[in-house]
């Protein structure tokens, strides 16, 4: 049978473990990508966490083994898609800890269509409806390589294996599909005719020519009725003739004083 071998933890744990921003940072993960402990979470940091500091090592290394070794990580990490091609070794002090999440089991099966949310990738996933090749992979947590990732599909066997199962349909876009064929083509046409309406927005240059139009409409209007009203000096000599007797009765009120005199004049005769 042989000597079993020795388990040895695939995590470190924190210097501290009561550290808020830790908490809190774990807990939005957990949430995003359907982490179900605390131990896949420090496996994904201490993987993350082994490869900065062997990246920091290596740019210091001009020795041959060190290139040799620093091609090796490159190769990998462009293997399971956390690098692009081209790329350098200091390019992975700035991969963060989700771009490592998102290439798990569970990220992709969501990331491709399979399945519709994380717990339920990882339900397919554990009772074995999903296959990589021709191996049935029963963990989720586990880190899929570009080529592992084209060769995913469900297990023959399985009911989940039909397009058409009610867990993988997407009803949203279902429902879409269906409300446009009952959707008739006026309707259709309507729509189009507003999207390009509001599309079409006057630039500034077309409102100023617009508004210089206006402006030389309304002084022809203005032009138009002073020709068409000649009733206009008729009233300014009325004006004239109504300031006249305003002139005739201030003449008699200087005139009305003069009258005593005569009667002076009468008294003298007799």
């Amino acid at each position: 049978m042989g000597d079993p071998r020795k388990l040895r933890k695939k995590y470190q744990t924190p210097v501290h473990p009561w550290n808020k921003t830790e908490i809190d940072e774990s807990k939005k993960f957990k949430s995003e990508f359907g982490i179900r402990n605390r131990k896949e979470l420090l496996k994904a940091e201490t993987f993350l966490k082994k490869y900065k500091d062997i990246a920091k090592r290596l740019t210091a290394d001009k020795s041959a083994q060190g290139q040799k070794e620093k091609q090796q990580v490159l190769d990998k990490f462009q293997r399971y898609g956390l690098l692009p091609a081209g790329s350098e070794l200091h390019n992975i002090l700035n991969i963060d800890l989700s771009t490592v999440l998102e290439r798990r089991f569970q990220s992709i099966l969501v990331k491709l269509g399979h399945a519709k949310t994380m717990p339920q990738a990882r339900q397919f996933v554990v009772h074995r409806h999903v296959f990589v090749g021709n191996k049935g992979i029963t963990s989720p947590t586990k880190l899929l390589t570009l080529e592992e990732e084209s060769q995913i599909r469900f297990k023959p066997t399985s009911k989940l294996a039909d397009d058409n199962h009610p867990e993988r349909v997407n009803e949203a876009e279902k429902i879409k599909e269906e409300r446009e064929k009952i959707l008739p083509k006026s309707k259709k046409e309507d729509k189009k005719a507003k999207s390009s309406n509001e599309s079409k927005e006057e630039s500034p240059v077309e409102k100023e020519e617009s508004e210089k139009t206006n402006d030389n409409t309304e002084l022809k209007k203005d032009d138009t009725k002073a020709e068409n009203n000649p009733e206009e000096p008729k009233s300014e000599v009325l004006e004239k003739a109504d300031d006249k007797p305003e002139v005739k009765e201030e003449e008699t009120k200087e005139e009305k004083p003069e009258a005593p005199a005569e009667n002076t004049k009468a008294e003298k005769t007799e």
